[in-house]
C-alpha cells in the first residue's frame, strides 16, 4: 500500500512540475503573440474556448462518468474561479505589463493557497511549511530580480502586476473550495465541464471584439504561438495539475508555482537575454528547498493520526 502511494506521490509531484514548466514558457511565447496580432481578451477567449474543444474530445476516449446534477452546479464556481478570473487577470495582467512582473506575482499563490487551506480546510500552519513558502518566494524573487537588472530597461505595468496578483488569489481559492470535487472525478470530465461554463461566460462578452481582432492579418508566427498556449499552457497544463491535486494538498500544489520563474528565467539565457549569476545558483537552491520543505511538513490528517496514537 505504502509502495503504491509513493508511485502516485511521484506521479503527481512530475505533473505539477510538467505542468509550472509549461506555464513558464507561456508567459513570454503568450506575451510575444499579444503584440503581434493577438491582443489579452482575444488570447483568454482561445485558451478557454480551444482548451473545451479539446476536452470534449478527449473525453470521447476517457472512462465515461455520471455526474450528479449538483457536482456539475458546482463546477460553475471551479470555473468562475480556477479558469475565469484565473485566467481574465492574468492574461490581461500579461498584456500590459512584463513576464518578468507577471513571473514575481506568481510567486504570491502559495502565501494566499496556504492562508486560505488554513481558514477553509483547517489545515495548520507549520513553521516548516511557513519557513518552505518563505524560502521559495525568496529565491523565484533573487532568480527574477538578478535577471531583471539585466534586462535592457523593460518595465512593468501596476495594474497588469495587480490583475495578474488577483489571478493568483483567484486560483488559491479554487484550490481550497473545490479540493473535494476534483478528487471525484477523473480529469476529462473536470475539464470538460469547467472549460465548457467556463467558454459560456465568455463568449457573450468577448464573441465580438475576438471577431473583429480574427479580421486582421496576424502573421504565422503568431498563430504557432496561440496554438501552444491552449494545447501546451492549457490543455496539457490542466491535465497535469489535476493529477497533482488529486493527490497533493493545495498547498504544495502552490509552492510548484515557483518552477515557472525558474522555466522563464532558463529560456531567457537559452535565448541570450540574460546572465547567468551565482545568484541563480543559490535560488534554484532556495526554490527547491522550499518545496520539499512544504512537502515534508505535516498536514491536518498527519496530525490527528499521530494525536490519536498517542491517545490510544
Amino acid at each position: 500500500m505504502a509502495k503504491t502511494y509513493d508511485n502516485k506521490a511521484l506521479i503527481a509531484h512530475l505533473s505539477m512540475f510538467g505542468a509550472c514548466a509549461g506555464w513558464g514558457l507561456m508567459a513570454p511565447i503568450g506575451k510575444d503573440a499579444m503584440t503581434h496580432g493577438f491582443d489579452g481578451i482575444t488570447m483568454v477567449t482561445f485558451r478557454v474556448v480551444g482548451a473545451c474543444l479539446l476536452f470534449w474530445l478527449a473525453s470521447l476516449f476517457a472512462p465515461k462518468e455520471d455526474v450528479p446534477r449538483r457536482d456539475k452546479l458546482m463546477f460553475i464556481g471551479a470555473a468562475l474561479f480556477g479558469l475565469v478570473c484565473n485566467q481574465c487577470c492574468y492574461t490581461m495582467g500579461l498584456s500590459i505589463t512584463s513576464p518578468i512582473n507577471a513571473s514575481i506575482v506568481t510567486t504570491s499563490m502559495p502565501i494566499f493557497a496556504m492562508i486560505l487551506a488554513a481558514i477553509i480546510l483547517k489545515e495548520p500552519i507549520t513553521s516548516k511549511k511557513a519557513l518552505g513558502v518563505l524560502m521559495g518566494c525568496s529565491g523565484a524573487l533573487i532568480l527574477i530580480l538578478t535577471s531583471a537588472a539585466h534586462a535592457d530597461g523593460k518595465v512593468g505595468d501596476i495594474r497588469g502586476d495587480l490583475l495578474c496578483l488577483f489571478a493568483q488569489f483567484s486560483f488559491a481559492l479554487y484550490l481550497s473550495l473545490f479540493n473535494p470535487l476534483i478528487r471525484r472525478y477523473n480529469v476529462f470530465t473536470i475539464n470538460k465541464y469547467m472549460f465548457s461554463w467556463g467558454a459560456l461566460m465568455l463568449l457573450p462578452f468577448t464573441f465580438c471584439h475576438v471577431t473583429e481582432v480574427l479580421a486582421q492579418p496576424i502573421p504565422t508566427k503568431t498563430w504557432w504561438e496561440v496554438a501552444y498556449v491552449v494545447c501546451i499552457g492549457t490543455f496539457l497544463g490542466y491535465i497535469l495539475t489535476m493529477i497533482g491535486q488529486r493527490t497533493l494538498r493545495p498547498t504544495v500544489v502552490s509552492v510548484y508555482n515557483y518552477v515557472q520563474p525558474i522555466v522563464s528565467v532558463a529560456a531567457s539565457l537559452l535565448m541570450g537575454i540574460g546572465v547567468l549569476k551565482p545568484t541563480h545558483a543559490l535560488a534554484v537552491i532556495l526554490v527547491f528547498s522550499g518545496v520539499w520543505l512544504v512537502t515534508k511538513s505535516k498536514s491536518r490528517k498527519d496530525m490527528e493520526a499521530e494525536k490519536k496514537k498517542v491517545t490510544n
